[in-house]
């Protein structure tokens, strides 16, 4: 006997074609929204290494392909198929994810999945945008002050995205205009030193920085040797040995994350540090397509949203940051401490190149700018959740998500921003390569919801998401060499997803397709 439908799947309508939206401001206009995000620009001269122009040390040339390689790769695989699938059925992300994962699966992803992430989302916002307006008035990060005005941010962020969206998404079409003229002003600052730029300076400040992280691991070395075995310590002792190894698993981890960047073959270093960043960064964002994609009139429509709202977008706002800090670099080669030091929205960075009163007016407006992409995020994440879970009322779920991101704003884990974009890489490049390898193995059409959990679906995704992770699991594992063994890991968890799929499904591990009668492909 057939499953039924749950209430999710059964009353998801498909939105009329007449009903559709240009792909300009819609589509393209929101991911250059999300591409355009300051918080993902002043990260890209970091890469993974957390080196200020780390992923400069192998060339602008460099750099800049792999960025561009990077944005196209976004648009290919995390975005394209989920795009497509909104398109050709109107229906939402949670509702063509049920052919992957099963209308029983389907509840806790993609769908509720994707909502539960948009509050890392929140919480990176929050911290960050918080951290820009208290600086414009020279008040340090992670002071109360700081912390403070970053939960108001959160909530009021809550607030916006569940009564006022509309009149955010009115703001939010123009948004991307401050960022963009921040950049160009920044830009013709510098240009004159960018020719000047010298990868060697750079190169030699990352292998100081990683001589300073192994000497800090040296010592943390030699005082976690002090302790007898954990086993045997007392209370007190044992909360301060388990603060000096996790304060020594930290330094651990950037060491072998900077080692990574040279080890090999550096220029395929610089290439998976870029591509890991942009990559992990994009995830959600990727497979939310089908959310867009059921608002395009057609496929081109689909292509032609992500090729400017992803490619282009992407690949200017990544771009011009790096020629920004490359110029500055070039600038102070008589301070070769100061390369370890420097993002683009860094406040001496901003001092140095446009002074001090201008600089905390481009901080001001980058934080105003933020604000419609963290309402968004709760807005997103509310339909995710309501669509899983349509008796649950938005407030309780919303109030919990954003308690969360408060949580881990406060606790610091916001401001490491590559780290929760890895988390975000990890969980969505297997979704985005299992529905891709569905999308292909039904012949490029929505194959339907199937029943209860699709084991296809789900083993892939594990598999992946242990690849995706590595860096995240192995000091569980207890290989701390393991990171620099997985290049790229969004990349790579996209390909186990996408492979392994494929090789379940022929296994005959694919549950049986329901009829859903108000579907629109067929």
């Amino acid at each position: 006997m057939s499953q039924q439908l749950p209430d999710y799947v059964s009353s998801a309508q498909p939105t009329p074609f007449d009903k559709r939206v240009g792909w300009l401001m819609s589509t393209a206009a929101s991911y250059a929204g999300v591409m355009l995000w300051f918080v993902f620009w002043q990260e890209a001269p970091l890469g993974a290494t957390g080196v200020a122009g780390g992923t400069l040390s192998g060339g602008l040339q460099l750099a800049i392909g792999s960025l561009v390689l990077a944005a196209f790769l976004c648009y290919l695989l995390c975005y394209l198929v989920p795009g497509l699938l909104g398109m050709k059925t109107g229906l939402p992300l949670a509702v063509v994810g049920t052919s992957t994962y099963g209308v029983t699966g389907g509840f806790l992803m993609p769908g509720l999945l994707m909502g539960l992430l948009q509050f890392g989302w929140l919480s990176v916002n929050a911290y960050f945008s918080g951290l820009l307006l208290v600086q414009t008035f020279g008040i340090p990060a992670d002071s109360i002050t700081h912390l403070t005005v970053s939960v108001v941010w959160a909530i009021l962020a809550m607030l916006m995205g569940i009564l006022g969206i509309q009149y955010v998404g009115k703001i939010a079409s123009f948004s991307p205009i401050i960022p963009i003229a921040i950049l160009v002003i920044l830009l013709v600052s510098v240009c004159a030193n960018v020719g000047k730029f010298d990868p060697n300076v750079t190169r030699n400040a990352e292998y100081e920085s990683q001589k300073n992280a192994a000497r800090e691991m040296q010592t943390l070395g030699e005082e976690l040797s002090k302790f007898s075995p954990p086993i045997l310590l007392d209370s007190e002792k044992l909360a301060k040995y388990k603060k000096v190894e996790t304060e020594y698993l930290k330094k651990r981890q950037i060491s072998n994350s900077q080692e990574a960047s040279l080890w090999g073959s550096h220029q395929l270093g610089i290439i998976s540090l870029i591509c890991t960043y942009v990559i992990g960064f994009f995830a959600t964002a990727g497979a939310a397509g089908a959310n867009f994609g059921c608002n395009n009139r057609s496929s081109v429509a689909v292509h032609l949203g992500g090729l400017v709202g992803i490619v282009f977008a992407t690949s200017l706002a990544g771009v011009i940051a790096l020629l920004v800090v490359a110029g500055v670099q070039a600038s102070i080669l008589d301070k070769p401490e100061l390369l370890v030091t420097y993002k683009v929205t860094d406040t001496n960075l901003l001092n140095a190149i446009v002074g001090v009163e201008l600089s905390r007016i481009f901080m001001f407006l980058l934080a105003l700018a933020a604000f419609p992409s963290a309402c968004f995020c709760t807005f997103i994440a509310a339909g995710c959740i309501k669509t899983s879970f349509p008796s649950v009322n938005q407030w309780v779920s919303c109030g919990l998500g954003c308690l969360a991101a408060i949580f881990l704003v406060i606790t610091g884990y916001a401001k490491d921003a590559p780290s929760v974009f890895n988390v975000i890489g990890a969980s969505f490049g297997p979704i985005c390569g299992a529905m891709a390898a569905d999308y292909i193995l039904s012949g490029f059409k929505w194959a339907g919801p199937r029943e209860g959990f699709n084991a296809a679906g789900w083993l892939s995704w594990i598999l992946g998401f242990a690849v995706g992770a590595a860096s995240l699991l192995y000091p569980q594992v207890g290989d701390l060499r393991l990171a620099e063994i997985i290049p790229c890991p969004p990349l790579s968890a996209f390909i186990v997803g996408f492979v392994f799929y494929i090789i379940f499904a022929r296994s005959g591990l694919q549950s049986k397709v329901l009829e859903l009668p108000q579907r629109i492909d067929k």
